[in-house]
């Protein structure tokens, strides 16, 4: 049975809908990075989030191909996940999507190395017949956090937040934004076919002690 990083790592991937804090070890991710309202028809998310799928799918079957990867193991393509925020803002201000920056990232596993990333990036831009040149290969540590599943609309998502924020204060610990720790979401449902009301996200914000 492939390797599934929801199911192997739950703690990561599977909170409950009450806060919790969490210690996120560094992983390696494709990364695409850029502006804009991601419901923008045509804008760069619905794009980045084209080119992240491409390069990810033409990791996972590598073992089809004449490439090998060494260690490679079959995987089921792990969720997508997305850093936003605002300039000048700390965190992020939820109903201002137009001003969002983020990062939108897929975890790889960790036998991909920068080699096979570079293999993969070739050959999704000349098989799948799109750029993917954007796609990055980029280390993330996240450390201290606390996180919550939000069951609900993206619009709704201020209602966990509120959750997280009255943890923090509860705990003794504030909220730690920066260039580096960011508003952090993991995807877990599809958009395409799952209500608004039932969508499942992960919300994770970075945290120190007071």
């Amino acid at each position: 049975m492939p390797f599934d990083f929801k199911k192997e790592y739950k703690e990561f991937y599977m909170p409950s809908q009450t806060p919790a804090m969490v210690e996120v070890p560094e992983a390696n991710y494709l990364a695409v990075r850029g502006k804009g309202n991601p419901n923008e028809e045509g804008g760069e998310y619905k794009s980045a989030i084209e080119m992240l799928y491409s390069v990810a799918y033409t990791l996972k079957m590598s073992y089809k191909t004449d490439h090998r990867i060494e260690g490679f193991f079959e995987y089921v393509v792990p969720p997508l996940e997305g850093f936003w925020w605002q300039e000048g803002v700390a965190g992020v201000e939820l109903s201002r999507k137009d001003e969002f920056c983020w990062i939108s990232v897929i975890r790889l596993p960790d036998f991909v190395t920068r080699e096979d990333f570079e293999w993969a990036v070739a050959t999704a831009t000349k098989k799948k017949k799109i750029d993917c040149s954007k796609v990055e290969f980029v280390t993330i540590s996240e450390g201290l956090c606390v996180q919550i599943l939000h069951v609900g609309a993206y619009d709704d998502e201020q209602r966990s937040v509120a959750l997280m924020e009255e943890w923090m204060e509860r705990n003794g610990y504030k909220a730690d934004f920066s260039a580096t720790r960011l508003h952090h979401e993991i995807y877990l449902s599809d958009v395409r076919k799952t209500p608004a009301e039932k969508l499942r996200t992960v919300i994770r914000h970075p945290i120190c002690e007071k």
